[in-house]
């Protein structure tokens, strides 16, 4: 039986992407090998405790809600991770995943949801992004960007453009938190009309940055 590391397994409402507001139980995974600048989970570089598959599966559906986001850390950094999520859809889950996007997705199974970050230059890490990921999206799978700055807008608009994000899958633009306004990034994004989902993280309008939330 496959066993993963865990950093945290928990409920909460789903504060970014497509499915926003809904409840949905995060099954956090240990380790990551980036070391974005504005990473707000660094807690789960290291640690965590062993958890057999199975007991993954029974923990998830004590809490008894249909949708279930697997996370990180970079939870592809963990070779189990891809037995966990074709475990949970074989469960009957809404399962997605969210991935740093320096790490192969294909083997990914396509049941799954890809949330698929395209890291920006303020990241520290836009030298991780393994632009090869982009043939496995799908219309249902979302490519997600972390706005710091001007720059780092200015950047992504040329990314839409050059490798056609916006006719691969949805796109999201998010400010990073306590870097960049939230009104200045949604005021530039109306301007420029960009076809992007504007979002915010609404676990921390919620709770700020309390764990396990």
């Amino acid at each position: 039986m496959p066993c993963l590391r865990i950093t945290e397994i928990f409920l909460s409402l789903q504060g970014e992407s497509r499915t926003v507001g809904i409840p949905t139980v995060f099954v956090r995974l240990t380790g990551c090998p980036l070391r974005c600048l504005y990473c707000d989970t660094t807690y789960a570089f290291k640690g965590g405790e062993p958890v057999e598959l199975a007991d993954v599966l029974s923990r998830v559906a004590d809490y008894g809600v249909r949708y279930v986001t697997v996370t990180g850390g970079e939870p592809l950094a963990q070779a189990a991770c891809l037995d966990l999520l074709a475990a949970l859809c074989n469960e009957g889950y809404e399962v997605s995943l969210e991935t740093s996007g320096a790490l192969d997705v294909a083997p990914v199974d396509p049941r799954v949801v890809k949330v698929l970050d395209l890291k920006t230059p303020a990241s520290g890490e836009c030298g991780r992004n393994l632009l090869a990921n982009l043939a496995h999206l799908t219309p249902r799978d979302q490519v997600k960007l972390v706005i710091c700055d001007r720059a780092d807008y200015e950047w992504a608009q040329v990314q839409i453009e050059e490798l056609h994000l916006a006719e691969r899958c949805e796109v999201l633009f998010s400010p990073s938190h306590g870097q960049l306004e939230a009104h200045v990034l949604a005021e530039w994004i109306l301007h420029d009309r960009l076809p992007v989902r504007f979002q915010i993280q609404l676990h921390k309008v919620l709770w700020g940055g309390e764990r396990g939330r």
